[in-house]
């Protein structure tokens, strides 16, 4: 009887149960981590986690990667699904795992992803050339020094050169990432917000800002809205979730795939600046045509496939 009441509520008190339940699963899951670390860790650097700053120690980035882990898990992956089973009992159903989709379509999807590069380069390129005003200097400085922690950690964590570094990378920042943000952002808060604001669209830029405001990184925070905007409309033109879920990873993946081959000098590094330099902006227009057709292409596909407007 209690499980059930939470199924005839409105969509604010979700949104607030929402934020409750991913704390509690975060907060458990991080003491559970520290419990079965320490055995294999030690507990100086168990205790110690905010201070394993040396990013060439490799013991260090281990520790980090096996937190970085558990916090995908147990942030973004278990609590999605246990208020999918609160909200209507059928996570699958809730989630839109159960839907299907065209063979044709996740092939565009996959196109989609390999050709959106030089267009979101450029924005991201964009984005980081921001200037603030002068009042707001303490502000653009604490973003800076944010966004260049956040550098130095994932750069430490790309620095792989085995086979085997890569596919837990892969795993860690694409595979991980695609299933949990995906679930969470496109199948919970989505879902929340276009049931609050009764549109689609409401829905999807609200949950996609709030998605790119999560990761704290505000010099890649435009990329990261159009990128939560275009996989909130892959599932809703689809209803499948598992379409955002293939571009999420597959966005991911080719940042993790690109800077591996970087590292072992088997490509230029100026792949990572296709679209984002002064002889190259061709290749963002010509990506933006693509995007913008592709996507109408996976819409017109789909067309009786679309999720339902909220009643």
């Amino acid at each position: 009887m209690a499980i059930t009441a939470f199924r005839d509520t409105k969509p604010f008190p979700q949104l607030i149960f929402s934020a409750f339940v991913i704390l509690v699963c975060f907060l458990a899951f991080m003491v559970l981590s520290l419990i079965v670390a320490l055995p294999f860790f030690g507990i100086d650097s168990v205790m110690n986690i905010g201070q394993l700053n040396d990013f060439s120690n490799p013991e260090h980035i281990i520790i980090l990667k096996y937190f970085q882990t558990v916090q995908a898990i147990g942030l973004f992956i278990v609590p999605p699904l246990i208020i999918a089973y609160l909200f209507q009992g059928k996570p699958v159903e809730y989630l839109h795992l159960d839907r299907s989709f065209n063979s044709s379509t996740l092939l565009l999807v996959i196109v989609l992803m390999f050709t959106a590069g030089p267009f979101i380069n450029l924005i991201g390129e964009l984005n980081n050339n921001m200037v603030f005003p002068d009042w707001l200097a303490g502000v653009e400085r604490w973003m800076k020094n944010s966004e260049e922690n956040a550098a130095l950690i994932t750069e430490a964590f790309l620095d792989v050169h085995s086979v085997g570094g890569l596919a837990f990378n892969i795993f860690m920042i694409a595979l991980l990432p695609a299933i949990g943000e995906e679930f969470l952002f496109r199948g919970v808060i989505q879902k929340i917000f276009t049931n609050m604001t009764k549109n689609h669209h409401w829905g999807i830029w609200i949950s996609a800002i709030l998605f790119s405001t999560m990761h704290l990184q505000f010099y890649g925070f435009v990329p990261r809205v159009l990128l939560g905007a275009a996989f909130g409309y892959l599932l809703v033109w689809s209803g499948s979730m598992w379409l955002p879920v293939v571009g999420h990873f597959l966005n991911n993946a080719l940042a993790v795939i690109g800077m591996y081959f970087i590292n072992k000098g088997s490509i230029s590094s100026e792949f990572e600046e296709m679209g984002s330099t002064t002889d190259s902006y061709y290749l963002a227009a010509i990506s933006l045509v693509l995007i913008i057709v592709f996507m109408l292409i996976i819409k017109k596909q789909n067309s009786g496939r679309q999720l339902s407007m909220p009643s």
